[in-house]
C-alpha cells in the first residue's frame, strides 16, 4: 500500500474503523490477509478520492464536506457491508457535486462501485419542468438500479438517514420537504427491505420535522417516565427468564425494547387515545435458540401472564413480506397495564434488526460476490411489480402515487387454492388479488369464489381467505371496477387495457373534442404540422396520435392541449395562421388568441389576448371582470373570484358575454369542474354519465376516489353553455338516490 494512503487526514475527525484501516489495512477481522489488504485497499483508496475532490466544499452546518461521505461509509460498514458498498458510500456524491464522470469511478474502482454510486446519482443535471417530474425520474432510476443490485437502495438509505440527521441548519421549506418524502417513500423502503434500525430513526426524524410540536410532547412524556418503565420491565425480564430457565428453555437474551416517537404517536391517532393512555411503550423480547423454543417459551409466557385475546400473532409460520419472523402476543403485566411480548431465535432476531442486510453479514458463502442481490429474488416481488407498472404511468404525480402504495407494508394475507400466501394492502377485493397474481389473470377475470363460495368481485379480504379467480378468454376490464380497487396497481392496470386495446376509439375521440374546439377547417393540415408535433412533445407524448389518444382517454384534458398550443403560439410570433388555412374563411377559430368582435365569446377585450380564469371557470350568465396579466393578456373571472382580492384596480377591465357566439353551428360551450359526494356503490359513476347522456353534455373526464366506510368522491369535468344548463345538470343528478351533495369546483390547469 502507498504511503499516501497511510497518510490520516487531521483537518476532520475520522471514526477509528477509518483511522484503522489508513494506517493498518485492518478493515475485516475475519478475512483471509490477501482479501483483507484488496479491501482495504479499495476502502483506502475511495476515501482518499473523495477526500481530495471535496476539498473546499462545505455543507450548510459548515462542517467539511467530506463528513457526509465519511458518515454514510459508516452507517454501510455498521450494516455489514462490502468493500464495495463502503467505497460507494464515500463516492456517491462525487458524479453529481464535481467533474468527475461514471466512466472515471469505473476505470478507477471497478463495474461494482460504477453500478452502486450509478444507481444513487440524482439526475441534476437535466431540466425538466417539475420537481415532481425531477423527483418521479430520480426514483425511476433508482428502482431500475435496485433490480440489477438491491444494494443501491442501502446505499441510498444510509445517505438519506445521515442527511435526515443532520437537516437543521436548512430552511423549514427544505426540511419539511426531504422530510415528507422520507416518510412516503425512504422509511417504507426500510421497512421493505426489513432494516428496522433504519426504518424507526428515519420514521422519528420525520416527525420532527414534519410535526414539530407533537414529536417535543412525546418525547418529553416518554423521558419523563422512563425510569418507571424501565424498573418494571426488569422486574418482568427477571421474573420470565427464571421461569424459562426451570421450563429448560435457554434464552439468548430477555430485555426490555422502547417504541420509538413515531410509533406511539400513531397508536395515539389511530385509536383516538392520550398518550397518558397508551399503556404498552415498550415490548419485552425474549431470544431463544430454535424455533420449538419459541414456541415453548410462548406457552411459559400464557402460564405466567394473562393473554389479551386477539393479540397473538403468529410472524413464524405466516413470515411478513419482508422476512421478519417472530411471535406476537399481548398480556396484563403485573401493574395491571398491557405488555407486548415478542419471542424470536437469534437468526429472527438479526433478520429482523439488519434485514437484508443480514444476508450479507452473518451469513458465510465462500464467495467473492455474495452480497449481490437482484429482483430476481422472490423477496423482491414488490419491485419486479413497480418495474413492471412504471412503464405504463406517463404522468409524474400518479407514478410517485403509486410508489407509495406499494411501498407500504402489506397485512391482510390470503391464499391461493395451492396453499400460497399472497400479501395485500387493507381492503383489498378480490379484483386486487386477481392483479397480484398476473396482469392477465386481472384483465380476465370473470368471478371470484373466497373460501369455496362465488362473491361479488367488490369483496374486500379478509386474513386466511382463500381466493380462487375465474377467467374467461373473451372478459375484459370494467370501468366500474375503479370504484372499488384498493390499489393503484390495480387501477393502473385497468386504466392501461382500456388506454391500449381501445386506442382507435380514443384516437377518434381526441380528434372530434379537439376538432370541435379548433374547427374543421384545415384541421388535418394542423394536426400533421410541427407545431402540433412540439404541443404533443410538450404534453410529454412522442406522437400527435399519442396525444388524441390521451385525450380521448381522458389521461390528458382538452384545456391543457390548448393552452400548450397558446403557450406556443404566444411564443413564436404574435400571429400565426394555422397551415394552409384560407384567412377569409368566416369559421375559422383565432388560434392567436387576437380575438374579433364577430366571434369572440367575451365582449370588451377586442384586439387582445385573453383566456378564462381556471380558479373560478366562468360560464355564460355569471358576472365577469378581466385583469390584465404581465404577459398573458387578459384573464377572465367570475367577479367575486378570491383571487381578486389582492389585484390593483388600475389592472381590472369591464367585461361581458357575448350571447350571440355559435361553434360549428351550435352554442360555445365552456369547462365547468364538479364534485359529488355519493354512496360508494357499483355503477354510480355510470348512472351519473347516464343522466349527463340524456342531456347532450360532454364530459372531458371523470375520476373516482374511495375510501373504506366513507362516501365515494366522483370528479367531473364536464361542456356546459351556461348557468342555466348547469342547474339542470345538477338538478338531474340530485334525483339519482345515492347522491348526497354536489358542488361546483376550479379547476386550476392553466
Amino acid at each position: 500500500m502507498s504511503g499516501l494512503l497511510l497518510d490520516t487526514p487531521t483537518d476532520i475527525t475520522l471514526p477509528d474503523w477509518l483511522k484503522d484501516c489508513l494506517r493498518k489495512g485492518s478493515y475485516a477481522d475475519k478475512a483471509d490477509d490477501e482479501r483483507n489488504k484488496g479491501d482495504n485497499d479499495l476502502i483506502c483508496r475511495a476515501f482518499r478520492f473523495a477526500y481530495d475532490l471535496h476539498d473546499g466544499q462545505l455543507r450548510k452546518s459548515g462542517e467539511p464536506y467530506i463528513c457526509h461521505p465519511v458518515a454514510v461509509a459508516g452507517l454501510l460498514r455498521d450494516l455489514g457491508g462490502s468493500a464495495a458498498m463502503i467505497a460507494a458510500g464515500f463516492l456517491h456524491d462525487v458524479v453529481e457535486d464535481t467533474d468527475v464522470t461514471i466512466e472515471e469511478i469505473e476505470q478507477r474502482f471497478g463495474p461494482e462501485v460504477r453500478r452502486l454510486v450509478e444507481g444513487v446519482t440524482k439526475l441534476s443535471k437535466i431540466n425538466f419542468k417539475t420537481k415532481t417530474e425531477s423527483q418521479a425520474e430520480n426514483f425511476r432510476r433508482m428502482f431500475l438500479s435496485m433490480a440489477q443490485d438491491i444494494r443501491v437502495i442501502v446505499v441510498k438509505l444510509a445517505d438519506r438517514l445521515h442527511n435526515m440527521r443532520t437537516m437543521e441548519v436548512m430552511s423549514e421549506e427544505s426540511r419539511r420537504r426531504n422530510a415528507q418524502e422520507t416518510r412516503d417513500i425512504f422509511a417504507p423502503l426500510a421497512n421493505r427491505l426489513g432494516i428496522w434500525r433504519f426504518k424507526w430513526e428515519l420514521e422519528d426524524l420525520a416527525f420532527k420535522y414534519l410535526e414539530p410540536e407533537a414529536f417535543r410532547q412525546i418525547q418529553y412524556l416518554v423521558a419523563e417516565k422512563r425510569d418507571a418503565r424501565e424498573d418494571r420491565l426488569k422486574k418482568v425480564s427477571d421474573t420470565l427468564r427464571s421461569r424459562l430457565v426451570e421450563a429448560g428453555i435457554q434464552c439468548t437474551d430477555v430485555s426490555g425494547r422502547p417504541k420509538h416517537l413515531y410509533s406511539i404517536y400513531q397508536k395515539m391517532q389511530r385509536q383516538n387515545k392520550e398518550f397518558n393512555e397508551i399503556y404498552d411503550l415498550a415490548a419485552l423480547r425474549i431470544i431463544v435458540n430454535t424455533n420449538e423454543e419459541c414456541y415453548r417459551a410462548l406457552a411459559v409466557v400464557h402460564d405466567v401472564f394473562r393473554p389479551i385475546p386477539g393479540r397473538f400473532k403468529d410472524y413464524i409460520g405466516l413470515p411478513k413480506p419482508n422476512r421478519y419472523q417472530s411471535l406476537h402476543t399481548g398480556v396484563i403485566g403485573p401493574w395491571g397495564r398491557p405488555l407486548e411480548v415478542q419471542i424470536r431465535t437469534l437468526e429472527m432476531h438479526r433478520i429482523a434488526e439488519y434485514g437484508i442486510a443480514a444476508h450479507w453479514k452473518y451469513k458465510e458463502t465462500g464467495g467473492s460476490n455474495t452480497t449481490q442481490m437482484s429482483a430476481s429474488d422472490d423477496k423482491f416481488t414488490w419491485l419486479r411489480q413497480l418495474l413492471e407498472w412504471q412503464n405504463d404511468l406517463k404522468d409524474a404525480q400518479e407514478y410517485l402515487e403509486n410508489i407509495k402504495d406499494n411501498l407500504f407494508e402489506d397485512d391482510v394475507y390470503v391464499f391461493t387454492p395451492k396453499g400460497d400466501v399472497v400479501a395485500l394492502n387493507p381492503g383489498s377485493t378480490t379484483v386486487d388479488f386477481a392483479y397480484r397474481i398476473h396482469s392477465e389473470v386481472g384483465n380476465h377475470c370473470s368471478g371470484a369464489r373466497v373460501n369455496g363460495k362465488m362473491v361479488p368481485l367488490s369483496t374486500r379480504l379478509q386474513n386466511g381467505d382463500i381466493v380462487e379467480i375465474l377467467t374467461q378468454k373473451n372478459n375484459h376490464p370494467s370501468l366500474d371496477w375503479l370504484n372499488f380497487v384498493a390499489t393503484s396497481a390495480a387501477k393502473t392496470r385497468i386504466k392501461y387495457w382500456y388506454k391500449r386495446s381501445r386506442r382507435e376509439e380514443n384516437i377518434a375521440r381526441g380528434r372530434e373534442l379537439l376538432e370541435k374546439e379548433m374547427g374543421k377547417n384545415g384541421f388535418e393540415n394542423l394536426l400533421k404540422s410541427e407545431p402540433m408535433q412540439s404541443v404533443a412533445e410538450r404534453c410529454n407524448y412522442h406522437s400527435v396520435e399519442d396525444l388524441l389518444a390521451a385525450l380521448g382517454y381522458g389521461e390528458i384534458t382538452l384545456n391543457l392541449v390548448l393552452n400548450r398550443w397558446r403557450e406556443l403560439v404566444k411564443a413564436t410570433t404574435n400571429v400565426v395562421p394555422l397551415p394552409t388555412l384560407p384567412t377569409s374563411s368566416p369559421k375559422t377559430r383565432d388560434l392567436t388568441l387576437s380575438t374579433r368582435t364577430s366571434d369572440s365569446p367575451i365582449l370588451g377585450v377586442e384586439g387582445l389576448m385573453y383566456h378564462l380564469a381556471g380558479c373560478c371557470t366562468p360560464i355564460p350568465g355569471e358576472n365577469i371582470i378581466g385583469v390584465v396579466t404581465r404577459g398573458r393578456g387578459i384573464t377572465i373571472h367570475r367577479t367575486g373570484c378570491s383571487n381578486l382580492e389582492n389585484i390593483e384596480g388600475e389592472r381590472l377591465i369591464p367585461v361581458t358575454w357575448n350571447s350571440n357566439v355559435e361553434q360549428n353551428g351550435r352554442p360555445q360551450t365552456y369547462s365547468v369542474n364538479v364534485q359529488i359526494e355519493a354512496l360508494d356503490r357499483v355503477g354510480v359513476l355510470k348512472d351519473i354519465l347516464s343522466k349527463l347522456t340524456d342531456q347532450c353534455i360532454n364530459v372531458r373526464h371523470a375520476s373516482v376516489k374511495t375510501a373504506t366506510n366513507q362516501p365515494a368522491l366522483i370528479d367531473l369535468g364536464m361542456e356546459v353553455r351556461d348557468t342555466k344548463q348547469l342547474e339542470q345538470v345538477f338538478t338531474q343528478i340530485k334525483k339519482l338516490s345515492d347522491i348526497l351533495n354536489i358542488r361546483r369546483v376550479g379547476n386550476n390547469e392553466e
